[in-house]
């Protein structure tokens, strides 16, 4: 696990200044006590983490849960009834690991998770934009359109116009313009500029910015404007800080709604994300579902028990991770080590760190995510891409996270329905003859995204030293899922000295270099055969 602490430490670092500020927000935007967002943080982090298959993913509170447990906690009489709910959550997450509910993951088609990506991206851009010229911190962390506070995205952005502080906007300016110097400039010029990081670096300034400026009444920055973490007088006040659940109000009927609430959407959240960060990975790992919810589920549990909000995996934790380079589970679990040992050792340096800063940080993570190439690419792939991915990116802006998968699904179906045939399985035969290993696996009429769980499962299975035939004669349909997966393959095959051979109506390939050129078509765009 430390083979990449080289990588996972810097991007622990950038991860732990991310997830920072979303703790303490969806905290706040869920009507809980701030101490709840950083407990689910540091689980999320450290307990997660270290039980999780996947190797880039991180976990924490999720701003989609916000308005589940704003309600929840005022129908339920008090937050240590809530807690209940928590606990019983993660045990439901345990069963749906143990009845390997997890695979329903693998059914979420390509576009959609593209398109999720992209408009989580751009709901990161529209909501710190307030933040980064020092307005309405709260509004940040509520990722849905239509917010707690009666407003939405937009209406925010319009009163941000009448209510910019110039202090925050002048150290969020300086800071991103560092972040891109940093990540476009530097970094190429010398080795130090790799190590360092270059969120670390505005950090720090943000601080000495906040020093130098509180006797400059237009420059200085109030505490709202501020990262604001607890501060405990002794070690009494701080254990204060912990909630626990009050177990007598597991009779009430409403607590196992809530549970099973907490349970069904934090599953769902999480195999997305885990979709999500999957497909981003540059080391393509591909992370075990099932595992990932029994993880989840002992997470919440833990996380309910000691009074911290629930915990999902967190798309733009896990993309801050892979940007900075993290590589294995280290930098999740550093990430909660940063936020434990921070909490209790620097709480008054933490809250010298302007939120202006960290929205810097922010919106260079959400432009990541939604690149306006991305759209290109999408509309060049034809409609059968295009139209689940817009539907996706405008439902989860308008809307919110679930809403917004739900939309893009649903029309995901009917693109695939209009192209697909009730024959779409495919026949795995394996010959051992003449002292060989040699496998063929011969893919159906019509292959879709339907087909890529059980697809992907069969080529990780596939043994060291191994010669695959492929073959796609009969194949008429296939889908850029599939594609993508076998785009995917290429590289692990290598490593495990996996030989290809591929046989088409296009010909005969020995060990093709990419699936993608040989069918010559645009990149990852869907195939037709016939």
């Amino acid at each position: 696990m430390f083979k990449y602490l080289k990588n996972d430490l810097p991007a622990s670092i950038v991860v732990f200044f991310v997830a920072l500020p979303l703790c303490l927000g969806i905290a706040l935007a869920s009507g809980a006590p701030l101490f709840s967002g950083l407990i689910a943080g540091i689980i999320g982090g450290i307990v997660v983490g270290a039980l999780s298959g996947s190797k880039i993913g991180v976990s924490g509170p999720a701003a989609g849960l916000a308005a589940i447990v704003l309600t929840a906690i005022g129908d339920l009489g008090g937050y240590e009834n809530f807690l209940v709910a928590v606990v019983l959550g993660g045990v439901i997450q345990l069963l749906f690991g143990v009845l390997k509910a997890g695979i329903i993951g693998y059914y979420f088609p390509s576009s959609v998770i593209k398109g999720m990506l992209t408009g989580i991206g751009i709901i990161i851009i529209l909501k710190q934009i307030p933040n980064f010229f020092g307005y309405d911190e709260a509004s940040a962390w509520d990722l849905e359109f239509f917010e707690i506070d009666g407003g939405n995205t937009f209406s925010e952005l319009f009163a941000m116009l009448n209510n910019i502080h110039p202090g925050a906007a002048i150290i969020g300016l300086v800071s991103l313009l560092l972040l891109l110097l940093w990540d476009k400039v530097l970094t190429k010029k010398a080795k130090i500029f790799e190590l360092v990081q270059g969120p670390f670096v505005v950090v720090v300034l943000g601080i000495i910015f906040f020093t130098v400026t509180q006797s400059i009444p237009w420059l200085s920055i109030g505490a709202k404007h501020m990262v604001r973490v607890p501060i405990p007088e002794d070690a009494a006040s701080f254990l204060n800080q912990f909630s626990f659940p009050d177990f007598s109000a597991i009779t009430n009927h409403q607590v196992w709604i809530v549970a099973f609430t907490i349970a069904l959407v934090a599953s769902l959240e999480t195999l997305l994300c885990v979709e999500a960060s999957d497909k981003i990975d540059p080391d393509k790992n591909v992370t075990p579902t099932n595992r990932e919810l029994l993880a989840q589920g002992t997470g919440n549990i833990i996380s309910g028990l000691i009074g911290g909000l629930p915990i999902t995996q967190v798309i733009v934790r896990s993309s801050a991770n892979i940007q900075s380079g993290g590589k294995s589970k280290l930098a999740t679990i550093l990430h909660g080590i940063l936020l434990l040992i921070s909490v209790i050792l620097i709480p008054r340096l933490l809250n010298m760190i302007p939120l202006s800063v960290l929205a810097s940080i922010l919106l260079l993570v959400g432009y990541k995510l939604a690149k306006p190439t991305l759209f290109k690419n999408m509309y060049q792939m034809g409609w059968k891409q295009s139209i689940p991915f817009f539907t996706t990116v405008i439902g989860i802006v308008f809307t919110d996270l679930l809403v917004g998968i739900g939309l893009g699904l649903m029309v995901g179906v009917v693109v695939i329905l209009l192209k697909s045939y009730q024959n779409s399985h495919f026949l795995h035969i394996e010959d051992k003859s003449n002292g060989k290993h040699k496998i063929k696996m011969t893919l159906a009429e019509e292959v879709t995204f339907f087909n890529k769980g059980a697809i992907l499962k069969e080529l990780e299975s596939l043994p060291r030293d191994t010669y695959l035939e492929l073959d796609l004669i009969k194949t008429r349909y296939l889908d850029n899922d599939i594609i993508e997966i076998l785009e995917d393959f290429l590289y692990k095959a290598e490593e495990r000295n996996i030989d290809i051979k591929l046989v088409s109506k296009r010909g005969v390939v020995e060990n093709p270099s990419s699936f993608i050129q040989f069918f010559n078509e645009k990149p990852k765009s869907n195939l037709s055969l016939s």
